[in-house]
């Protein structure tokens, strides 16, 4: 299982970005499956996630601006993030799990398959 994200960039503090994942050999839907990030300076993080059932997630500082979701025809898992400020620069990860079902909050420990990350930059 290969997993990729794309979607990162560059952007002003109150604009939006669209995070995507894609993932080979693997059906989003059917198991967990996750956004993580590390900002610099400290730990890697969860940010949001998915269970096969629909539910989702959030850390709690994210405060209802970003959102997971997945799309069961592309095969995708998107992480819309809106009100981006300069402290939710960092690399943001996808994950998925192996056989999880269900995870009751973004910890990494539910997650087997890891994307290389992509690079979100918010300026002020």
């Amino acid at each position: 299982v290969q997993v990729a994200e794309s979607g990162g960039g560059s952007v002003q503090a109150g604009g939006s970005l669209r995070l995507s994942c894609a993932a080979s050999s693997y059906t989003f839907g059917e198991r967990c499956a996750g956004w993580f990030r590390k900002r610099p300076g400290k730990e890697r993080e969860g940010v949001a996630i998915i269970q096969a059932d629909g539910v989702t997630r959030y850390e709690d500082s994210i405060e209802g601006r970003f959102h997971i979701s997945q799309d069961n025809v592309k095969n995708l898992l998107y992480l819309q993030m809106n009100s981006l400020t300069p402290e939710d620069t960092g690399m943001y990860y996808c994950a998925a799990s192996l056989n999880r079902r269900t995870c009751n909050s973004p910890n990494a420990g539910y997650f087997y398959y890891w994307g290389q990350g992509t690079q979100v930059t918010v300026s002020s």
